[in-house]
């Protein structure tokens, strides 16, 4: 069984780092509590999340900041990352908000059913995207021992359990889109097409091959 996806909670303040946890608990993730931006980019190192929240207003590195270091990097630049501030920032702090690549906004306080319904939807995206990449090392590996002199009956066996397989790929990515449903993310909708060209793709090769 897969490890399940981790989120990255970033906030100075341990009880806000309390509220998101508590909030989060009904859904099957890690949360992944830090105090700085410092401690949010050494756990990107080592650690894969599905989803960064990440709170704008810390002392030292802030959430922008933060955020840009983030986009800076190749192994975390696709992250979604998720802004959380007070109800008392500048209406300017939005828009730097996505300027800086976040995929949404939350204020604080948050109504944690919101919360739970915005990261159940990049969970989803997250968990598809990785079994798809599952998927592919599959064929690759069973390809090459088939190719290296097993029967051809074998090998139709082979590609008959990989199509199923991806088609259960393709059925959870259907639920992702209806978790999406009609939201105007442009990040999310980006992911989404990616994910579509790929299963195509494998799919395609996946047919030729029988």
């Amino acid at each position: 069984m897969p490890d399940r996806a981790k989120i990255l909670l970033v906030d100075d303040r341990e009880e806000n780092l309390i509220a998101l946890e508590a909030s989060l608990s009904s859904l099957d993730v890690d949360p992944y509590p830090v105090r700085s931006g410092e401690e949010a980019l050494k756990a990107l190192l080592t650690h894969d999340f599905a989803l960064i929240l990440l709170d704008v207003r810390m002392p030292g590195m802030d959430g922008f900041e933060t955020a840009a270091h983030i986009k800076r990097r190749e192994r975390t630049r696709n992250i979604p990352i998720i802004f959380l501030t007070g109800l008392d920032s500048a209406p300017d702090l939005t828009f730097r908000g996505y300027a800086a690549g976040a995929v949404d906004y939350l204020t604080k306080p948050f109504d944690p059913w919101m919360l739970r319904a915005k990261v159940s939807v990049f969970v989803e995206l997250y968990n598809v995207n990785r079994r798809l990449a599952e998927q592919a090392q599959m064929l690759r590996e069973r390809l090459s021992a088939e190719l290296a002199g097993r029967e051809q009956r074998e090998l139709g066996s082979v590609l008959g359990e990989l199509s199923d397989r991806l088609t259960a790929v393709e059925a959870e990515l259907g639920k992702v889109r209806e978790l999406a449903g009609t939201r105007a993310d442009r990040s999310l909708t980006e992911a989404l097409e990616a994910l579509d060209g790929s299963v195509a793709r494998l799919r395609a090769g996946l047919d030729a091959l029988r």
